[in-house]
């Protein structure tokens, strides 16, 4: 028997999950209201468009204070931006007034957002030149499908994995055609192209996640989109803002999975980001003939926010995920795969590659992990089939380092008998600090740290 205590020791406050093996059991229901972490894209990105505005002191409220968001304040930080931090639900951030001009090294952590779009932020300031380096599990993962079309405008910039050098240059506007839908690729591109002579486009095979393209035209740039494709004007600026990062749907998906799959469970989610670039997820519960309900509409700097409740079916429908529907759920992938564990038919996932490139082999590692506590579950080249319903029983599950692996099987754990531990759980802290606060919060069930 593995010694354990609660993960909750002093009441009244949210637990940090430290420890790197974490015990779950089972729960009956779960119930309630909670308002999840912020969105991780949306902070990244309102801490860069403050430090890029032409002057002034943008507010950044409800942040999201995970490790990935505060790899990008640091890198600000080093390139010359002010931050204060008020409070843990309140951030300012300066305009940078004169960037740093001398050789820098900025660390991202485990952020390839931070990386990626940083690269972009960067490329065509003169005179900046800095070296981007990250964890071990980010220095794995592919940087050259934004180092090459920054190369394509002009861009000194090296290094198909991290680290990444760039000097910044003058730029010239470019079309893209990006081989893959990527917010990621698209952001850095944009981000790029403010600084360039010229117009500069992108077209995607499908619409990725619009979170730059929605806050631009909320701050006043001029950009023009049309299906896929984004076009944007060189040389622009904007001011100072005032901002609250709504919650973040990726992050809601783990609880919504929860009260899905859990008889008699109701659960309700506040000033929830409902982008329809991020809401792939409740189309999936659409397909599977479930009714959810919105309350509370409202914009947040172009982003769509609401109240959203959902309540358990009687029973669960097998989906389908593919096509343009992968990019606008790419991160609740594997935790939908938990779902289907549960639904009475058989659930398919493909058109789904990117998630062999992701913090781990997301196909690689829920297939393995799944098939351990009794799944019938197998992979494809990009994505999984999943055969249902199947009990699940408690295994050992390594998260690998990737916080979205470690809760997934936190709720995997949630239905399966016995107990299932989780190793590396201290990924989770990467996103969602108070994880294990929200799952005893709605379930009544407090998850271990074993010692």
């Amino acid at each position: 028997m593995v010694a354990s205590r609660s993960a909750y020791p002093h009441k009244g406050k949210t637990p940090i999950l430290m420890a790197r093996r974490l015990i779950v059991r089972a729960c009956n229901k779960f119930e309630g209201a909670i308002r999840p972490p912020s969105d991780k894209s949306l902070t990244h990105r309102a801490y860069m468009f403050a430090a890029m505005a032409n002057s002034g002191v943008s507010v950044v409220r409800d942040p999201l204070n995970g490790e990935d968001c505060e790899s990008t304040l640091e890198c600000l930080q080093t390139l010359g931006a002010t931050v204060h931090r008020v409070s843990e639900k309140e951030v300012r951030v300066s305009a940078i007034e004169k960037w740093a001009d001398y050789p820098v090294t900025l660390n991202c952590g485990n952020s390839g957002t931070t990386m990626r779009l940083m690269c972009g932020v960067i490329a065509g300031r003169t005179g900046v030149d800095a070296t981007l380096i990250g964890d071990q599990s980010l220095s794995k993962r592919p940087m050259g499908r934004i180092t090459k079309p920054l190369s394509m405008m002009g861009a000194n910039i090296s290094g198909d994995t991290a680290p990444v050098h760039i000097l910044g240059s003058k730029l010239e506007g470019l079309h893209y055609d990006s081989p893959v839908a990527s917010a990621q690729i698209k952001s850095a591109i944009l981000l790029a192209g403010l600084g360039a002579e010229g117009k500069t486009s992108v077209v995607e095979p499908s619409l990725s996640r619009d979170h730059t393209e929605r806050m631009f035209e909320a701050l006043g740039v001029h950009l023009y989109r049309q299906g896929t494709t984004v076009y944007i004007e060189g040389v622009q600026s904007w001011g100072s803002f005032e901002f609250a990062v709504p919650g973040d749907i990726s992050s809601a998906a783990f609880f919504i999975v929860a009260a899905l799959a859990h008889r008699n469970s109701e659960v309700t989610f506040r000033d929830l980001g409902i982008n329809p670039t991020r809401t792939g997820i409740l189309d999936v519960v659409s397909q599977m003939g479930i009714a959810y309900t919105l309350t509370n509409e409202h914009e947040e700097l172009g982003e769509p926010v609401a109240n959203v409740t959902f309540h358990a079916p009687s029973e669960l429908n097998p989906f389908v995920i593919e096509g343009d529907l992968v990019p606008r759920l790419i991160d609740e992938i594997p935790v939908l795969a938990v779902l289907a564990t549960q639904c009475h038919g058989t659930s398919i996932i493909r058109d789904a590659g990117e998630l062999r490139v992701k913090e781990t082999d997301r196909i690689a590692v829920v297939t393995k992990h799944l098939a351990d506590m009794g799944a019938n579950i197998e992979a494809t080249a990009d994505g999984m089939i999943i055969h249902g319903p199947t009990p699940l029983h408690g295994a050992t599950v390594d998260s690998s380092g990737d916080h979205r692996i470690g809760m997934s099987f936190a709720i995997a754990g949630s239905l399966a008998t016995g107990e299932t531990i989780i190793e590396n759980a201290d990924a989770i802290n990467t996103s969602y600090p108070e994880f294990a606060d929200h799952f005893h919060h709605l379930s009544g069930v407090a998850l271990e740290v074993a010692e």
